[in-house]
């Protein structure tokens, strides 16, 4: 479902003729220009879905005469539309207006060109769509890049956190992270609004990263590209020394490049997880440090 008053908000639409609807029963982030329908073509025809009116639409419409135009916007209306948007500016003719308030449909109108009005739209409504999960982490721009720093509570998430700030990263979510899934590869994550910008360290309590840093230390969402695991140090475990292999943990069916990070007393936190920002991105690239030792001791031994 769709709230109504949010998609005219978020949208910026001009509402020229209302809805008793507060939600709209949009399942799918689709749009459909109605121009087969306004000919009289209704087989396989997404009613559900919201139609968008343009220019070629419109001249059609212009086109025809009053009989014959009132008929046709009847049959459109009558399949009980979410809504109808119209593009350019344009303003609709007198019977849609009249039609449209009859059937209890929203006519709203952009002054955007239908193609990029539609890909706004979409980027909207994948937003809303997108399925969401909550983790217990920190998410942290770092480099431009995403890191979602996870542990159990008390091991030095936020610490951690709050030394990058320091060091001009910026924190986007602390303790609460809302993960929505927007592509089949692809996670944004963000912060609850009420505790957004707020972080909590233990022996001081919640403290504003906004206000003490400024606007530039803190973001509203960002793609989460890697994770740092932090965990106590084990001294029985065998823990990845040269990182041949790349970990991958599963967030809502997306697998994501994750790091074991021991934590020691004495031990920099925030600068492991910086180098570990910047030797992801190289290994993006297609350079790994790794890689390239293995190589210089295969040289080694052939010769």
């Amino acid at each position: 479902m769709i709230n109504a008053q949010s998609f005219i908000q978020a949208l910026k639409l001009q509402v020229l003729s209302p809805t008793s609807q507060k939600e709209w029963d949009i399942h799918a982030a689709e749009f459909n220009r109605p121009g087969l329908q306004f000919v009289g073509f209704y087989e396989h025809f997404p009613h559900d879905w919201p139609q968008v009116v343009g220019l070629t639409e419109m001249s059609y419409l212009e086109s025809l005469t009053d009989d014959v135009r009132r008929k046709r916007l009847e049959a459109f209306f009558s399949y009980h539309v979410p809504c109808m948007i119209i593009c350019r500016g344009m303003l609709p003719s007198h019977d849609m207006m009249e039609l449209a308030a009859k059937y209890d449909t929203a006519m709203l109108r952009t002054p955007q060109v239908t193609t990029r009005f539609i890909a706004n739209a979409m980027n909207y409504l994948n937003r809303c769509l997108a399925p969401r999960a909550t983790l217990h982490g920190v998410l942290v721009d770092v480099y431009g890049m995403g890191v979602l720093i996870t542990g159990e509570s008390g091991v030095g998430k936020s610490e951690a956190a709050l030394e990058l700030v320091r060091r001009g990263h910026q924190l986007v979510a602390d303790d609460v992270v809302d993960i929505c899934r927007i592509t089949e590869n692809r996670l944004i994550g963000e912060a609850p609004e009420m505790v957004r910008h707020l972080m909590e360290i233990r022996g001081i309590g919640i403290i504003d990263i906004k206000a003490m840093y400024g606007i530039s230390a803190v973001l509203t969402s960002k793609t989460i590209d890697l994770i740092i695991h932090l965990e106590p140090w084990k001294e029985k475990k065998a823990y990845d020394r040269l990182g041949l292999t790349d970990d991958f943990t599963t967030i809502m069916d997306v697998r994501v490049p994750q790091v074991v990070l021991p934590i020691q007393p004495g031990r920099n936190v925030a600068v492991v997880i910086e180098v570990a920002a910047r030797n992801f991105s190289l290994k993006q690239m297609g350079y790994s440090a790794a890689k390239e030792l293995d190589r210089r001791l295969s040289e080694q031994m052939e010769q």
